[in-house]
């Protein structure tokens, strides 16, 4: 390596060095992102091929997360795990048929009554748009109801097969929905018995940090679902009192998707919210639709600002944009499933990556995030240390005119 002599006499390094030593560094790190992404495809591809175990496997620990409390309780007034889970098993099911057989009733009859006034909506429409200010011909507003009408089509079809397509994949529905039924049967019986196998399995110190960190996974994925579960609940109960008490149709199926979009952060509140006032604004009139929308922002933002930080911050620790990126992007790949399953996904990871970062603070010679956000100096102090050395400077000025 040549050294050369600065003009300040101090030895220097030659800037074909430091350009070469640039190149390498930037050629170690191409290789490692490109190491990474070609990683990550072959992980999508082994995650695509799997779908059809993956699918039930997750879906199974989600609702094992939720049957584990009550699973637990039982399990200690003395009753055996296999009867505890199954019981929690099947008053869960039992839960979820009864609200399916109270919803399909209600959209049943209420359907032709919504397609009148979206016929009549649809009609008073066409009648503004072709009176003034806007006064367009019956021929332009025919063209658009068409090309409108062909999207809905094209978008039907493709959602169909997707469907279909997604039922041969995965086989059948009700062969996932047995997969998912027995998985779920004995991660709760036998979950407890998971993580000493894996301790003894993996090691002593390797198991270790695995059951610390499967226990942590745990954890969050527990507090996160019960959260949601509650906050989505809540969201649930005012919007639907509030259609209930404005006579909006379908106020109970309205308020049963606010619930599962609850589940969907971000996305899920927001088509929840804009069917109820499409409904209320087809049913109802404006005005309805009117109040229909300040009362679901009323809850979401009651939501958003109070009851979700509170919550939430109990159970993971995620920025709204890490959120927002997950739900895009796990809707984009694996649909409406994968958007169910992105916040969840991304809150273990988040586990993993927070751990690996406490064993590396714990097994360096560096501060911690937390030492170095307690050694920083408090800003305002900073600010009345300025201040201060400001009206010193200005008295010594003053006293330097004055004398």
């Amino acid at each position: 390596m040549t050294e050369q002599t600065m003009p300040n006499g101090k030895p220097g390094r030659d800037r074909g060095d430091l350009i070469g030593v640039g190149g390498v560094w930037l050629a170690k790190w191409s290789l490692i992102l490109v190491s990474v992404a070609a990683g990550a495809w072959v992980l999508g591809w082994i995650i695509s091929a799997l779908w059809v175990v993956i699918l039930p496997s997750l879906l199974a620990i989600i609702v094992a997360t939720v049957l584990w409390p009550p699973t637990k309780w039982l399990m200690r007034v003395g009753i055996p795990p296999a009867l505890s889970a199954a019981t929690s098993l099947i008053v869960f099911f039992l839960v979820i048929g009864g609200i399916i057989t109270l919803i399909v009733p209600s959209v049943v009859d209420s359907a032709p009554e919504l397609v009148d006034k979206a016929t009549q909506g649809v009609s008073q429409v066409q009648n503004w748009l072709k009176g003034p200010p806007i006064n367009l011909q019956d021929e332009q507003i025919d063209n658009a109801v068409s090309a409108i009408t062909s999207r809905l089509q094209e978008s039907g079809t493709a959602i169909a097969s997707g469907v279909f397509s997604g039922v041969s994949a995965a086989s059948s529905i009700l062969i996932t929905l047995a997969l998912v039924l027995v998985l779920t049967f004995f991660f709760v019986k036998d979950g407890p018995k998971f993580t000493p196998w894996l301790h003894g399995f993996a090691g002593g110190r390797a198991g270790r940090h695995l059951a610390e960190i499967l226990a942590r996974m745990w954890a969050t994925l527990g507090g996160f679902i019960r959260t949601q579960a509650v906050v989505s609940f809540i969201d649930a109960f005012f919007i639907g009192l509030g259609l209930i008490i404005l006579d909006v149709p379908l106020a109970l199926v309205l308020a049963t998707i606010t619930f599962l979009g609850g589940f969907i952060p971000i996305v899920g509140a927001f088509v929840a919210g804009a069917l109820a006032v499409l409904v209320a604004l087809v049913a109802n009139g404006p005005t309805t639709a009117l109040i229909v929308l300040i009362i679901i922002l009323a809850v979401q933002q009651l939501e958003g600002n109070v009851l979700q930080p509170v919550l939430q911050s109990r159970s993971m620790n995620l920025h709204p944009a890490i959120v927002l990126l997950a739900v895009t992007g796990g809707g984009s790949v694996f649909g409406i499933v994968g958007a169910f399953l992105a916040v969840p996904a991304a809150a273990v990871a988040a586990v993993l990556i927070r751990y690996v970062s406490e064993q590396a603070d714990e097994h360096s010679n560096e501060a911690s995030q937390a030492e170095l956000e307690e050694l920083a100096p408090d800003p305002d102090e900073l600010l009345t240390d300025e201040e201060d050395d400001s009206d010193e400077k200005r008295k010594s000025d003053q006293d330097a005119e004055k004398s």
